[in-house]
């Protein structure tokens, strides 16, 4: 039986309901946002804390003395500009190498019976049971000039003396896709076991090979779990540190190592939160328009 109460019981735990995760979102999100927001805008200053405050008051009005320079400087140093560019290039060719080597394993995994499936999906979650930091010094261990690899190649006499495999591209695009290769499987089978049987069937009735009913009409369909992926595996690997760190060489540029530089070496904490929010920028604005994009695509 309804009632006032009960009624207003119900709105109470609708509305706990939804404020809860508003609330973790403005505590955890929101606030340190507009906290680094307010750093950007200050200059830097050789005290506690080490930045200027953005607003003073002045004939006991309030004002606004904060300034766009840090954001000027870095538009105008080659370095940042580089920084983002490579950061951009590695997350890019890194979310395409996850792609071709996950999509296989996200189709064989949902075309798989379920106890099979149900095994190599927990292979796949696996690696997130494991510090990645543990994962990046095994590969330390294999691409250092002892490590399993030149010996392997060494003892086979493939080779005569160790290759270069630490400190170059290519560990650091092996360690990204090592680490986030799961990120990349796990929405791709999600949107390949959804797929309807019956329209791969219909396909090869109308007379579509395997390779043409894949282009034609499994590809299409898993569209979403490839965008789902890209964005899961791009995103982390812009701002990656630890990896470019400890696999690239000194000169690897990348936006992530750019911004401890700046924080910790250099204490300029103005510049370090500019950089901070344009790598937000570069990040959430493409999101946003594509979620738009889809949007007018799904009312059309």
């Amino acid at each position: 039986m309804s009632g006032p109460k009960t009624d207003f019981l119900s709105k109470l735990g609708s509305r706990l309901v939804i404020g809860l995760p508003m609330f973790w979102l403005l505590l955890f999100f929101l606030v340190p946002f507009l906290v680094v927001l307010q750093v950007s805008l200050a200059d830097l200053r050789l005290a506690q804390p080490p930045f200027t405050p953005i607003f003073e008051w002045l004939d006991g009005i309030p004002s606004y003395v904060g300034d766009l320079e840090n954001y000027e400087f870095l538009f105008s140093d080659d370095l940042y500009i580089r920084s983002y560019l490579n950061s951009v290039k590695i997350a890019f060719i890194s979310s395409l190498a996850c792609l071709i080597v996950g999509y296989p394993i996200a189709y064989v995994i949902a075309r798989a019976d379920d106890a099979l499936r149900n095994t190599l999906l927990l292979l796949v979650i696996l690696p997130f049971w494991t510090s990645s930091l543990l994962r990046i010094y095994a590969l330390i261990g294999m691409y250092s000039p002892t490590g399993f690899i030149n010996s392997w190649l060494i003892s086979f006499g493939l080779i005569s003396e160790p290759i270069q495999l630490m400190q170059t591209d290519f560990a650091v695009y092996s360690g990204i896709v090592i680490t986030y290769l799961p990120l990349m499987v796990l929405p791709l089978y999600a949107a390949l076991q959804k797929l309807d049987e019956d329209l791969l069937e219909a396909s090869a009735d109308l007379g579509a090979g395997p390779l043409k009913t894949f282009w034609q009409v499994t590809l299409p369909l898993s569209l979403p779990g490839i965008l789902a992926g890209c964005l899961l595996v791009f995103i982390p690997a812009v701002g990656e540190y630890i990896i470019p760190a400890l696999l690239g060489g000194s000169g690897q540029l990348m936006i992530g190592k750019t911004l401890w530089t700046e924080f910790f070496n250099n204490r300029d904490w103005p510049l370090a939160s500019a950089v901070a929010m344009v790598m937000l920028a570069v990040l959430v604005i493409p999101m946003m328009l594509l979620r738009n994009a889809q949007s007018q695509e799904g009312r059309s």
